[in-house]
């Protein structure tokens, strides 16, 4: 989701390396539109979140069995194959 643009606002939304969003604006929480307010909102508790908990898996190792497979179906996928229709694997379920 991408904030709107206003005369006169200043908004920059850059991607961190780690994927996370960044937002500064010079906007007040008056000119917000509900869904940039959630927006920001969101933001600020997942960073916040991640600042005291971390990352769950930081320092696990994968099995190499699970690794296997996904690089597997990565090659795969890339090579233009995909998986089983949807609806065939709701139908085994």
């Amino acid at each position: 989701m991408q904030l709107k643009k206003r005369p006169n606002d200043y908004l920059v939304v850059p991607v961190r390396s780690d994927g996370r969003k960044q937002v500064h604006m010079s906007v007040t929480v008056a000119q917000m539109s509900k869904d940039e307010l959630k927006e920001m909102i969101s933001i600020t508790i997942e960073e916040k979140l991640l600042e005291l908990l971390g990352d769950p898996d930081e320092g696990l190792e994968i099995i190499k069995s699970v690794r296997e497979r996904w690089l597997r179906q990565k090659k795969a996928v890339a090579a233009g194959e995909r998986g089983e229709p949807f609806e065939d694997v709701r139908r085994l379920l």
